[in-house]
């Protein structure tokens, strides 16, 4: 192969990859992204389900750990004595992994390495969602299809909604994160080659071979991995007869299809992410059910203890005549804990949970073919965040009530009875990430306006 046509092919092939860099940063990173963010709200919700109907363990070590960067959960066989507790602890890596890379991973090109992919996409493929079975060739995706039908075993029409709108969105998440990574990855393995061929510049084609070009990259670039297939690729490439079609190939694989302009409305795609954002805040709904069902038996034990044979009476007579229950007021302390202040104020018990169980009927109603978002989808954009905003505050509101409750139920009940008082610390840890999520979802629906506001300011319309 002459110079001038290696480097004729190195300035079209740098040409090309410059492009799909700048396409991967500009449209595919957001959407990756956005992918990642509603798998993991799905997976969430499942998770959360499991642990509601006691078909995993609590891992009481969950919030303590510390990540730094992603690890596929273990995929090996299970101990078959321990296997409840071992898919347990996966299950429980996995929710951590999955908020680890969705919230606070970095999102960049040059970042998103061939290895950092490969673990990505084995975070993705941890369960086959597509499959799942309990024949499947993956011993967590048969554990996880038996969970599932337990799951359904029996259950009411809204945990069968919500297990049904995730089991369809994480197939569809899947394909289109694993397309996405697809394209990031062989835009590396190009750039993988053509530093390859920097590296073996000048050699002899009856030198190239995988011994020589290992000792060649060792010398030039110490550290950089020796990936034989991409090795072989280079020399087929360049030192075979097939070498030119092999380059065409390559150049255009790498080309961009033309973006049809009419179809990227940014109104349209900002819209989407504050309803993904409903979405996410939606996914309370369950957990908050099964923690004011726990409320309630802790009030009852309360009750109970504080009234005699005469009220407890009068109570089942107003009950006989479909009477108003009596007034119960709880005293409660609320902390802040920033400022390390407290106030008091008074809570009817009995309006508190009527209440809270039309909100939980709303936010039940916010899942992908939900009633409340059908409703939601044919707002504008201007309404559509002043109810995420509205969301977003009345599940502050719970959050901050149930919290108090716990304490109240757990400083108040009589020492009898203390090991009855049925605790909701890891429901309230899984309602407080769907408000983090979602107010995530709101920041970045702020900063893209922001955004928008800028280029307009700047002469730039993002709509040409």
């Amino acid at each position: 192969m002459s110079d001038t046509i290696a480097q004729s092919y190195k300035d079209t092939l740098f040409q090309a990859l410059s492009a799909r860099k700048d396409w991967l940063e500009r449209s595919e990173l957001s959407r990756l992204k956005e992918e990642l963010r509603l798998f993991q709200i799905s997976y969430s919700v499942m998770y959360n389900l499991f642990l509601k109907k006691k078909l995993i363990n609590e891992d009481p070590y969950k919030q303590e750990a510390k990540i730094t960067d992603i690890e596929v959960p273990e995929t090996g066989p299970f101990n078959e004595a321990k296997r409840h507790e071992q898919i347990s602890l996966r299950l429980a890596n996995y929710d951590n992994q999955l908020d680890f890379l969705v919230n606070f991973y970095q999102f960049g090109v040059d970042y998103l390495n061939l290895e950092r992919v490969r673990r990505i996409l084995g975070l993705v493929r941890f369960i086959d969602w597509s499959n799942l079975t309990p024949d499947s060739p993956s011993v967590n995706t048969q554990a996880v299809a038996s969970i599932v039908n337990h799951a359904k075993s029996g259950a009411d029409s809204m945990t069968l909604s919500l297990i049904g709108e995730s089991l369809i969105r994480l197939p569809k998440c899947t394909v289109s994160i694993l397309r996405i990574l697809r394209d990031i990855a062989a835009y590396h393995r190009e750039i993988y080659k053509a530093n390859v061929r920097g590296a073996i510049a000048g050699m002899q084609a009856s030198e190239v071979n995988a011994a020589n070009i290992r000792r060649k990259m060792n010398a030039a670039a110490p550290g950089v991995p020796f990936i034989q297939e991409y090795i072989e690729e280079v020399i087929k490439e360049d030192y075979t007869s097939n070498g030119p079609a092999l380059k065409e190939a390559v150049l255009k694989s790498l080309q961009l299809k033309e973006e049809k302009k009419k179809a990227s409305k940014q109104k349209a795609s900002y819209k989407d992410i504050l309803l993904s954002g409903l979405q996410s805040i939606g996914t309370s709904a369950s957990v908050i059910t099964e923690t004011v069902q726990k409320v309630d038996a802790n009030q009852l034990i309360l009750e109970n203890r504080r009234k005699g044979i005469w009220e407890k009476l009068r109570d089942l007579i107003r009950a006989m005549m479909k009477s108003n229950p009596e007034e119960v007021v709880f005293e409660l302390v609320y902390i802040d804990r920033e400022k390390g202040t407290q106030t008091r104020e008074n809570l009817n018990f009995h309006q508190f949970r009527a209440d809270i169980d039309k909100k939980i009927k709303i936010l039940s109603g916010m899942g992908v073919r939900g009633a409340v978002m059908g409703k939601l989808s044919s707002m504008s954009e201007e309404q559509v965040i002043g109810y995420l905003d509205r969301t977003i505050r009345d599940v502050q509101n719970i959050f901050r009530t149930l919290t108090a409750l716990d304490d109240y139920f757990k400083n108040t009940v009589a020492a009898e009875d203390r090991g009855k008082i049925k605790g909701i610390r890891p429901e309230l840890a899984s309602i407080k990430n769907c408000i983090l999520r979602s107010n995530q979802i709101r920041h970045e629906y702020a900063a893209a306006k922001e955004e928008e506001e800028q280029m307009k300011r700047l002469g730039i319309n993002l709509g040409d």
